[in-house]
């Protein structure tokens, strides 16, 4: 089997990612960040835009289909374009977008992409991202945290891919024309438990410990 070169070791539009990357830091809600604090969870723009260079042709290594330095270079700005939309995180979920870059991806690979392993996985963004794109991800890590994490992200949502909630308070609005498409059902069974969380020792706990109003302030300046 001959070997094409990627679209990774010749160029990609480097400015557009890190700008995505950076812009990643200022968002809270939807990330995964705020699962849970990861010290060195990779920026999921970048993770996606590597993988998806990673398996995608370079022009230069299809000269029957783009033999003139000019066609190939017309043709890496195409893919260019289609990894400045892929890296917007509000395109994370964006089906016209994600099927695009799929389509891509299994063009370079014959309709066979391979799987991708993450043997460090940490926060889980590389994987996560893979399976974004269509790939079997697979990841491990020796810190337990993270192993949790991952699945978290990865392994537990596709279980109830569009399935609806089971908890007794969202069960009145199946079939009511509510979209439980991805993992909305799963998300909104894990409010519900959340919420009993909050309350439920808060309850029990009433008749013995009363509810006490705080004083004023009660700051005192440190000395310098």
């Amino acid at each position: 089997m001959t070997y094409r070169k990627k679209l990774i070791e010749v160029a990609i539009p480097l400015d557009d990612i890190n700008r995505e990357s950076a812009r990643e830091k200022s968002i809270r809600h939807g990330h995964p960040s705020t699962l849970h604090l990861w010290w060195a969870r990779r920026p999921l723009a970048a993770c996606r835009a590597v993988i998806f260079a990673s398996l995608v042709d370079d022009p230069s290594a299809l000269p029957e289909q783009f033999p003139t330095p000019e066609a190939q270079d017309a043709e890496r700005e195409r893919l260019f374009d289609i990894m400045r939309e892929l890296v917007k995180w509000d395109n994370s979920n964006n089906k016209t977008v994600l099927d695009a870059a799929r389509a891509e991806i299994m063009r370079s690979t014959d309709n066979n992409p391979p799987p991708l392993l993450d043997p460090f996985c940490g926060g889980g963004s590389i994987p996560l991202e893979a399976q974004r794109l269509g790939l079997e991800a697979h990841g491990s890590d020796l810190n337990p945290v993270a192993v949790l994490i991952t699945k978290a992200l990865i392994e537990i949502p596709p279980k109830f891919a569009g399935k609806p909630p089971v908890n007794p308070a969202s069960r009145g609005r199946i079939g009511a024309g509510q979209d439980w498409s991805g993992a909305r059902g799963l998300a909104e069974d894990v409010r519900y438990s959340a919420r009993g969380c909050a309350t439920r020792p808060r309850s029990a706990s009433a008749t013995c410990t009363p509810r006490s109003r705080c004083p004023g302030s009660t700051a005192v300046a440190r000395p310098r």
